[in-house]
């Protein structure tokens, strides 16, 4: 069954009752429905090229980046790496499910894979813990990084999570310290550094895995230093106001394009990349494969410096250049 997104409800009434048509119709074979039903589709599909193409805000690709149906980090891996051998443990404390990540083979080149994963269903979603990673997570992360630029393997991250997990256990064991360990890691690989926000990238959980050579946003993810609600109850006290933080937040991939940070967009259905998984998946390849095979050029100083230099003039550009 298809979610459905709070905007998405004219468009949810047009195709369910093109369904129940369809239902009816298989019901009683007698029964001729396909001239309502295929003037219901048209309606529906004309609706769709309405919403996406140009009733969409801030916030509302803030909702597509949060879809349930949309494509996680597990999917990536299995469709887009083979050979992948999960590593785990952070040799420190424990694991962290939250973050997946290990050895892998991308284009049958040897690399290094790690990302958030936020489950599927209410108890993967309590495993994963809605993709909020603890500090063992981060940590984990470095000693693969670490691994990655001893073997002078690349570093391919994939980006969905609404931000570190605040909880007190993750604060008495260090989360602000291990988010700085990780993003100081990243500035520090000699080997190529590819991140994708592939859902929603929050806060330092998010920055902790970003800070590459080169990142890559799908067409409606998102990417913000905090979410909208959490803006909004910090500014307005009131978390209602999210639509108004997200426009004022820039978090999305067109206007992060114009500041800088994003260096490369990949299209998505209309709809959404939930509403076609595989073509998206094989577009995120191709652009990582783009990048990895512009930065395999480099010498290991050469990524170093570009990729400091990068963040350095970070705020240089405004939305109006």
């Amino acid at each position: 069954m298809t979610h459905y997104l709070d905007f998405e409800k004219p468009l949810a009434e047009i195709e369910g009752k093109a369904e129940e048509l369809r239902a009816m119709a298989r019901g009683n074979e007698e029964m001729d429905i396909s001239k309502e039903a295929a003037a219901l589709d048209k309606k529906a599909a004309d609706m769709l090229v309405d919403l996406y193409k140009n009733n969409l805000t801030p916030w509302r690709k803030c909702q597509i980046a949060r879809h349930p149906e949309r494509p996680h980090c597990k999917d990536y891996i299995e469709a887009l790496f083979t050979e992948y051998t999960p590593l785990a443990g952070d040799r420190a404390f424990g694991e962290d499910d939250a973050v997946m990540g290990g050895l892998a083979r991308f284009n049958d080149a040897p690399v290094v894979v790690i990302g958030h994963e936020k489950g599927y269903d209410t108890k993967t979603r309590l495993e994963r813990n809605f993709g909020m990673a603890r500090p063992e997570g981060y940590r984990k992360a470095v000693r693969l990084m670490d691994m990655a630029d001893r073997f002078g393997l690349p570093v391919i991250t994939l980006v969905d999570t609404p931000g570190a997990y605040p909880g007190k256990g993750a604060e008495e064991r260090g989360q602000s310290e291990a988010i700085a360990r990780s993003t100081q890691k990243c500035l520090q690989l000699r080997v190529p550094l590819v991140s994708v926000v592939i859902g929603e990238g929050g806060s330092g959980g998010a920055v902790a895995f970003a800070t590459a050579n080169r990142l890559i946003m799908l067409e409606h993810s998102v990417y913000s230093v905090i979410s909208p609600e959490g803006c909004a109850s910090i500014l307005w006290k009131d978390a209602e106001k999210m639509r108004e933080a997200a426009e004022a937040l820039r978090l999305t991939a067109q206007d992060l394009t114009k500041l800088g940070i994003c260096d490369s967009i990949i299209k998505e259905a209309l709809g959404g990349a939930h509403r076609n998984i595989d073509d998206t998946i094989a577009d995120v390849g191709k652009g990582i494969s783009e990048m990895l095979a512009t930065l395999g050029k480099m010498s290991p100083d050469e990524l170093l410096k570009e990729r400091r230099q990068k963040f350095l003039d970070l705020g240089s550009k405004g939305l109006a250049a």
